[in-house]
């Protein structure tokens, strides 16, 4: 019995300070399953806030405190931001501290837009993200690495998700060929919470519903299709949501028949030939006013001048060429 106290007295010898042994003891008096438990305020632990939202273009701050069983840590620490994963994902950001040292300098940060807002010596990994777009919204993770005499390091395994709203904006529309001479329309649009697009135009009303295309949703974009233009005129293609509205058009005008096709070859040769008309004018002002010249200097011979051809080559033009489609956006 006495040899138990005396190493239950040594066990606690060695032990840090704020931790606490607990033993079993069996009926032999021998020794079984000793148990060291640390104090709340000696465990490795991260405080992040399960989600921070803000508005494309604006900045957004994601908070990040922590502890650690190492009370009076001094030696070089690495404070490094990850996204997407714990442990595996893209560093974003990353800095260094020297030994005794409170400026952790900026080893890396992504496009230039993430800042270390808190101290690191003091448990504070909080950082500032500007300019933000929609690409940002995603879960990111802090982490921290100590070196030196001590090698520990932590990292956040939930992570703080980063929720970037903003309001639709259209980024391409276009009108493509279809079957059978046809066309179509398709409308891609961007925003958060994604935008409910519709499409407006010649017999189909105002505010007409498009339903997205089959696997053309990607996370904050949406594609829809009008997929079918029956008539020439203006297609405008309108996304909304909570944040806002946008719209952008095109405008499809196709020539039908071999009348529309000779009445438009009529109205250019009709102003070609007023163009050629303007030209011979002048150049005939231009022949009168040098003619006295020539007139009063006869020892210089004559200089043979090539005729430049005033007119436009029309030859090639068919009237009855086939009806061509034309789409302008």
């Amino acid at each position: 019995m006495e040899r138990s106290i005396r190493l239950l007295a040594c066990l606690a010898c060695v032990l840090p300070t704020g931790s606490f042994v607990r033993t079993k003891i069996d009926t032999t008096e021998n020794l079984l399953n000793t148990e060291v438990h640390s104090s709340p305020a000696q465990r490795w632990s991260m405080q992040v806030p399960a989600e921070v939202s803000a508005a494309a273009g604006d900045a957004a701050v994601l908070s990040c405190t922590f502890t650690h069983p190492h009370r009076h840590y001094d030696g070089p620490l690495t404070a490094i931001w990850r996204a997407g994963e714990p442990y595996a994902g893209p560093q974003v950001f990353r800095c260094a501290a020297a030994r005794g040292s409170e400026l952790c300098q900026t080893a890396l940060s992504l496009h230039g837009r993430f800042r270390l807002l808190g101290n690191p010596r003091r448990n504070d990994l909080s950082l500032r993200v500007e300019r933000l777009a929609l690409a940002d919204d995603r879960r990111y993770f802090c982490r921290v690495e100590f070196a030196g005499d001590v090698h520990d390091r932590y990292e956040s395994r939930h992570g703080v998700r980063l929720h970037v709203t903003a309001a639709p904006r259209i980024i391409n529309i276009s009108v493509l060929p279809g079957p059978a001479h046809a066309f179509r329309a398709l409308c891609t649009a961007e925003g958060e919470p994604p935008p409910a697009l519709a499409w407006s135009g010649p017999a189909l009303g105002n505010g007409s519903a498009a339903v997205p295309s089959p696997g053309q949703g990607h996370g904050h974009l949406v594609t829809a299709e009008l997929p079918a233009l029956n008539h020439d005129g203006r297609y405008t293609c309108s996304a909304a949501n909570s944040l806002g509205r946008s719209e952008a058009s095109v405008y499809l005008f196709r020539f039908h028949g071999a009348s529309g096709a000779s009445t438009t070859v009529a109205l250019l040769l009709g102003a070609l030939g007023l163009k050629a008309l303007l030209l011979l004018g002048v150049l005939a002002a231009g022949v009168a006013r040098r003619r006295p010249e020539h007139l009063n200097t006869p020892d210089t011979p004559p200089r043979s001048q090539a005729q430049e051809s005033n007119y436009e080559n029309l030859s090639q033009m068919n009237p009855w060429s086939p009806p061509a489609a034309m789409c302008s956006p």
